[in-house]
């Protein structure tokens, strides 16, 4: 965020300074002195705002608002997301489909499987609303084989990423090839030949290889805290399959009804259109999607509405915290950008002489590592190589090179500043320390990996 009638007077140096020792207590706080992320995440975040010199009556407001933005778009998705589990786990829905998948598949390529399908869903939808959807089914088959919930749950995981980071229609890929002027549907193209091997690579080989070092047990967030049995009769694999596409179809309507605006073939002032749109947002989409189990998977099969309620009110007690912790994670990031803190790292970067493709990767990073969101690095990192790019004769191929090269950037090294870290590590059960050591890892091989294969295609066009 933007502070009214205040420019950061600090130096480069001291900024980067504050960020590396913001960065070290907060994990010093929360590794070595055990105390909860949510309150060592507040107190870091607010001495963080005095020590880069933000205004001590834009402070609170700053802290506020990056908290609440960062809320605004993962409490809704979370919630829903709970309840939606919850719904398919007590109905036994996801067993059924757990059992179909390994009938098809296979035990031993059940990792693949649901990899797979997250890329499949990953399409449309943002990462962490697609991850909430999953979880239920990713925690049965680790349930069901044992070997704990990472060998399963990273090549998931990992799918959501590589698709919301590389490939349109989300929103960091499409604002960045606006910006340097490249096409949409190439950068798409070349998008999905560079995500799905680096998913391959840096994500499913990576957790089985991982899962096996680490082997945690399945999370109980989605059981609600009391037991309730499952229906003795589930529903069918297919129910829980068009249960896990409806949400798919209305993002997907929504994306379509989006280009069909900008491209000029409808109408987007007209009522039905902004009516359509809204029920394609990805949070409609979920509470479409978590009234229709409701009926389906509860009322349908036996269940008084007083019980359904229950079950739902049951899933959010446990997902509380996690809502709060990256909401703050969230806050954290917003503090270390209100600060100039990414700026300044960005202007240090750029005039550093090297090769554009490299100069895009590095800003992207480095942008990353400051502020956390990815999202918010790609599209700042873009902006700053745009004047570069535009004033050079660069062929279509190589444009979408240099799109997936800052997406690349923008992935890579995702730590504590970042709502996601926080989101997979709770979900997972893990600690800082372990999500450290298997998140931050495979999330910076997917940036050096994704950054190989577009410099390739950049070199190659």
């Amino acid at each position: 965020m933007n502070i009214d009638g205040w420019t950061q007077t600090m130096g480069s140096g001291p900024l980067l300074g504050i960020a590396a020792a913001a960065i070290a207590v907060l994990l010093f706080l929360i590794i070595k002195l055990r105390v909860h992320a949510f309150l060592a995440l507040v107190v870091v975040s607010l001495a963080t705002a005095f020590a880069a010199g933000i205004p001590a009556g834009s402070i609170i407001d700053t802290l506020t608002e990056s908290f609440g933005s960062t809320l605004a778009s993962v409490a809704l998705l979370v919630g829903l997301g709970a309840m939606f589990g919850r719904l398919l786990e007590v109905s036994g829905g996801a067993q059924s489909l757990t059992d179909t998948l390994l009938n098809r598949f296979g035990e031993r390529r059940a990792p693949l499987a649901l990899g797979i399908a997250s890329l499949i869903f990953g399409f449309p939808i943002f990462f962490d609303a697609g991850l909430v959807v999953m979880l239920p089914i990713v925690f049965a088959v680790a349930r069901r084989l044992g070997g704990g919930v990472l060998r399963y749950g990273l090549p998931a995981a990992g799918a959501f990423s590589v698709m919301h980071i590389f490939v349109p229609p989300h929103p960091g890929p499409v604002a960045a090839s606006g910006l340097l002027g490249a096409d949409v549907g190439l950068v798409l193209a070349f998008a999905l030949v560079t995500a799905v091997p680096t998913w391959y690579v840096t994500s499913y080989l990576y957790g089985l290889w991982a899962g096996k070092r680490i082997v945690l047990p399945v999370p109980e967030l989605l059981n609600g805290g009391s037991p309730v049995e499952q229906d003795d009769n589930p529903p069918p694999a297919r129910t829980v399959i068009s249960l896990l596409l409806l949400p798919l179809l209305l993002i997907f309507a929504n994306t379509g009804l989006n280009t069909a605006g900008e491209a000029g073939w409808v109408d987007s002032d007209a009522g039905w259109f902004q009516v359509a749109r809204a029920l394609g947002d990805t949070s409609v989409a979920l509470l479409i999607t978590v009234f229709v189990a409701t009926y389906v998977l509860g009322t349908r099969r036996g269940r008084s509405q007083e019980v359904v309620e229950k079950l739902l009110d049951s899933a959010l007690g446990p997902v509380c915290a996690i809502i709060l912790i990256t909401g703050a994670g969230g806050m954290f990031g917003g503090v270390l950008q209100a600060s100039g803190i990414g700026d300044a790292l960005a202007g240090v970067m750029s005039n550093i002489g090297m090769p554009v493709i490299v100069a895009a990767y590095v800003i992207a990073t480095v942008i990353r590592v400051a502020q956390g969101s990815a999202t918010v690095a790609l599209t700042t990192a873009a902006g700053l190589v745009q004047p570069v790019v535009l004033e050079q004769d660069f062929s279509s191929v190589q444009l979408a090179a240099l799109v997936l090269a800052l997406a690349a950037g923008s992935v890579t090294a995702g730590h504590v500043n970042d709502s996601g870290f926080w989101l997979v590590g709770r979900f997972f059960g893990m600690d800082v320390k372990t999500t450290l050591k298997t998140w931050t890892v495979m999330q910076t091989t997917i940036g050096l990996m994704g950054f190989a294969l577009s410099s390739l295609l950049f070199v190659l066009a």
